[in-house]
């Protein structure tokens, strides 16, 4: 059940549910609703009453920055699963979710200026006329770590929570793009999806962000219909996602409706300006350049997450404690992981694990012993395959926040 619509959605101004909101009450259900023709003027069923959280779910220690758009962190520890499930997977949206889904008649658009001719597929083409894969994929937002900044940036606060690895299931939208046939100008995609503006104004754009035509073409970019074995959350994309791993997950358009295959980098709605991008020169902290010193922000850094024990965790003398979390490198492989207990000081090597398929993150273990009692910080950090590690304290400064990738650290109390 996916109880995900915030309730402003469903009523009009006056209180009323709207005409519309009733097929996606239907919809988060997954079942009909029996005498919805008698329900009362301003009555929400008690199946969604009080639930705006966008969740959907009894799991209540998710961690909600926004509540317009909704954005929403999972704490470390409730990352522990290697699969991420769905009431567990951080949430990211620029705008509102669509008060409708249509699903019968739902379909994807292949068009631009580098589509030989436009194309059109409904979820039944996609599903049948196309060989399905399933991989599992590494989302991360891009301003995950925020709050580990200094001096502060403007933007949701992230910690560690921002970040999630489900297992997706769609076609290959390598697969779509040879069928609809592209031209040798291609060099790059949008996505558009049916999210809508703040302002509730449908002619607002709210974000349309793509990626380079070579990343578009890997095998592990999806074109997702499912995730973790069941229809994607509606607040998670439903019925249809593009889902690219490794890549700011902002790329990964939900409600995905149409893939435009452009002949210059897209210039969709967040593509432009400082969204999502970086310096391309280091910068003192606090500075501000100007937007043509800024580069576009492709594959993620090597980042690692400690999953368990849950910080601030107090701990017997004398007893081993068992560490276990994850690893992950945007395009890269995550090739050891490391953990201290003296604040850098010396590093311990941990059991690190190959991961699923391309682009999953990697599971890693390790057992620390503690010399006498008293506070201890745990530290992770992980190297990928070109030798890089993560940054002990904060990585280079940027101006918007992004792609901190410091160690992560729990509290640990030895008595």
């Amino acid at each position: 059940m996916d109880r995900t619509q915030p309730k402003s959605a469903l009523f009009n101004r006056r209180g009323f549910l709207k005409t519309s909101s009733l097929a996606t009450l239907t919809s988060l259900l997954g079942t009909n609703i029996v005498f919805a023709d008698r329900l009362p003027k301003h009555y929400l069923p008690l199946v969604f009453d009080g639930q705006i959280d966008p969740m959907a779910t009894k799991n209540k220690n998710m961690v909600v920055l926004n509540d317009k758009p909704w954005n929403v962190e999972t704490p470390a520890y409730l990352l522990d699963d290697a699969v991420t499930p769905a009431d567990k997977m951080f949430i990211r949206n620029n705008g509102l979710i669509p008060e409708s889904i249509d699903v019968k008649n739902w379909t994807l658009t292949i068009n631009g200026e580098s589509v030989k001719a436009p194309k059109t597929y409904t979820l039944a083409d996609l599903k049948t006329k196309f060989k399905p894969y399933t991989y599992q994929l590494v989302l991360e937002c891009g301003g995950n770590g925020r709050a580990g900044y200094f001096p502060k940036t403007a933007g949701n606060q992230w910690t560690e929570g921002g970040v999630s690895c489900a297992e997706w299931t769609g076609v290959r939208l390598k697969d779509l793009l040879a069928d609809a046939g592209i031209t040798d100008t291609a060099v790059y995609i949008g996505y558009y999806g049916q999210d809508l503006h703040l302002s509730r104004d449908p002619k607002q754009p709210v974000i349309s962000r793509g990626v380079p035509i070579a990343k578009a073409l890997e095998d592990e970019t999806l074109i997702a219909w499912a995730m973790n074995g069941q229809d994607i959350p509606l607040v998670h994309g439903y019925p249809l996602r593009l889902v690219v791993g490794g890549w700011p997950a902002s790329v990964s358009g939900k409600w995905l409706h149409t893939i435009a295959v452009r002949n210059k980098v897209h210039d969709g709605a967040k593509m432009t300006g400082k969204s999502y991008r970086v310096p391309i020169h280091p910068v003192q902290p606090g500075v501000d350049p100007p937007a043509d010193q800024f580069k576009i922000i492709e594959s993620m850094p090597i980042k690692s997450v400690i999953t368990f024990p849950q910080t601030g965790i107090e701990l017997p003398m004398g007893q081993k404690l068992s560490l276990r979390g994850h690893a992950w490198a945007g395009d890269r492989v995550a090739k050891e992981l490391h953990v201290s207990i003296d604040f850098g000081e010396t590093w311990q090597k941990a059991e690190l694990k190959a991961p699923k398929n391309r682009l999953a993150w990697q599971h890693w273990t390790a057992d620390v012993s503690f010399p006498t009692q008293g506070y201890y910080e745990v530290w992770a950090r992980a190297t990928d395959d070109k030798g890089v590690s993560q940054p002990m304290v904060m990585p280079q400064w940027n101006p918007e926040g992004y792609i901190n990738n410091a160690c992560h650290r729990i509290a640990v109390k030895v008595v």
